[in-house]
């Protein structure tokens, strides 16, 4: 189990650590955003969409429900294939608000699951109603706070594999 806490006193330092944390994010993660209205989960995703080299602007998919976003390329050092041991690899933000769903069943028909690709990173607001379809590896970033509130974010995993990626995020 990993789990990371953190404060943020604005939107602005709420999409500085969303930065942070998309710096970090490769192909195949899925981000699970959770929290009340007004908690902070666009502006949190608004960064990770920066930090990932997203250069559209990231609005909120409430009615649309699934938006994509294409990824600058980005340098895979795990992959031994390539030029230098460095791969260059294209991904596509997903970002997902499944608020206006009310049962599991839609998550399903509008195809929640069939984004969970090697070539996608996955941001899921509201995820709750899709939980029987999400990944057991998801990382999970809870926002508590609203108004002017300070906010506190609690970032877990039942996958000790992000430990590697986001121990020093906080740095």
């Amino acid at each position: 189990m990993f789990e990371v806490y953190f404060e943020s006193d604005s939107p602005a330092q709420t999409a500085e650590f969303g930065q942070k944390l998309g710096e970090r994010l490769q192909g195949g993660d899925v981000v699970l955003l959770k929290g009340d209205l007004g908690a902070g989960k666009t502006a949190l995703a608004k960064g990770i969409a920066k930090g990932l080299g997203v250069e559209q602007t990231l609005t909120s998919p409430t009615f649309t429900l699934i938006q994509e976003y294409p990824v600058r390329q980005y340098s895979d050092k795990t992959d031994p294939l390539g030029e230098n041991g460095i791969v260059q690899k294209k991904i596509t933000l997903v970002h997902m608000d499944l608020y206006r769903l009310h049962h599991p069943e839609e998550a399903e028909v509008i195809g929640v699951e069939e984004h969970f690709q090697p070539d996608k990173v996955c941001v899921i607001e509201w995820p709750e109603v899709a939980e029987e379809f999400l990944p057991e590896d998801a990382l999970t970033v809870e926002l508590a706070g609203s108004g002017d509130e300070r906010r506190r974010i609690l970032v877990f995993s039942r996958d000790s594999g992000w430990e590697a990626r986001l121990g020093t995020i906080n740095k």
